[in-house]
């Protein structure tokens, strides 16, 4: 018996019965031949990690542009927070743990530069629309490995595509990621908001907080208790009705005093403005776009407005404000 084999029947005799088994996966696209010592999720959690769009994310905007403190969330720091808190619950509630972890790694990799404002951005530029959740599963299942993509399971695929509120995971698995997600950003979005002086703590409703909870670490440990408790033996992922109502209540209040802050947000006009210039620049010279995001599009037969999308939303923040310095910037005569 392999490790994998051994691991498999670990699951069996551990799991709940509403968990995803590795062995009852749907599979791959493209079939392969199975690993001796890791399950299929556990390959795909590792795929995702070694994966250059996993690396970008360091320098991808959570919601501060750019911030020059070193403990603002970025789009890397956020998805390992939702790693974490999901990894939390599915244990408690003994689902797959490695199935999880990796559709929380992998549910933002499409995310754009300096976050929702370069998605909305290219989202208004493009045709044929844009969406980070979208892309996630272009970059895992297109463009990683120069176009072969990262052949993931079918499980790991839908978790991905489903984790924003509108989506419905086919997995409990997914459905703790999906809930996890909205955990971290407002918690953690809420902390870097005190450290940048939009709002303290004190200004947040008592409605709200006397609820969930009056600190990140109280109104964490809150919700994961209150969605373990809740979904306990059943083939949904639920959170009582008070706290949900609460939960949903403080993310309008977020929206409403952060992710529209003119404090905030001062900067993403400039975001706009650039990223619109290196739009147009790349569809007057296509060729400047990379070949191998010229080569997947031209190979599947793809608008070129698609690679231009493909590569622009690869960019880091620091990245594409150099490329449109190279580009737009003049540079000091040389001689």
């Amino acid at each position: 018996m392999t490790i994998r084999e051994e691991t498999q029947q670990i699951e069996r005799s551990y799991f709940s019965k509403y968990a995803a088994f590795s062995d009852e996966s749907k599979g791959r696209k493209r079939p392969e031949e199975e690993d001796e010592m890791r399950t299929c999720y556990q390959r795909d959690r590792d795929r995702i990690i070694h994966s250059k769009a996993f690396r970008r994310l360091k320098h991808k905007t959570q919601v501060f542009l750019a911030p020059e403190g070193d403990h603002y969330r970025t789009r890397l720091t956020h998805t390992l927070e939702v790693s974490q808190i999901a990894r939390s619950i599915a244990r408690a509630l003994r689902l797959n743990e490695d199935l999880t972890e990796a559709i929380a790694l992998g549910h933002d990799l499409g995310h754009t530069p300096f976050g929702h404002a370069g998605e909305r951005t290219l989202n208004s530029l493009s045709e044929n629309g844009f969406s980070h959740c979208d892309q996630s599963i272009r970059v895992v299942d297109i463009l990683e490995k120069d176009g072969k993509g990262l052949n993931l399971t079918q499980e790991v695929l839908d978790g991905i595509r489903n984790h924003r509120s509108s989506g419905k995971p086919a997995t409990l698995e997914g459905q703790v990621v999906r809930l996890s997600d909205k955990i971290a950003y407002i918690n953690h979005d809420i902390d870097d908001a005190i450290r940048g002086n939009i709002f303290e703590e004190s200004m947040i409703p008592s409605e709200y907080t006397d609820v969930l909870g009056h600190s990140s670490r109280e109104r964490l440990d809150t919700l994961i208790r209150a969605i373990v408790e809740s979904s306990q033996g059943k083939d949904v992922i639920t959170m009582p009705e008070e706290v949900e109502k609460a939960m949903t209540k403080l993310r309008t209040y977020m929206f409403e005093n952060l992710y529209s802050n003119p404090t905030a947000k001062s900067e993403e006009k400039k975001v706009t403005k650039m990223l619109e210039k290196l739009f147009e620049y790349f569809k007057e010279n296509y060729k400047d776009v990379p070949e191998s995001y010229r080569n997947i599009v031209r190979d599947r037969g793809e608008d070129n407005e698609v690679a231009i999308c493909d590569y622009i939303a690869s960019m880091s923040d620091q990245y594409s404000i150099k490329v449109f310095k190279d580009i737009f910037v003049p540079r000091a005569w040389e001689y």
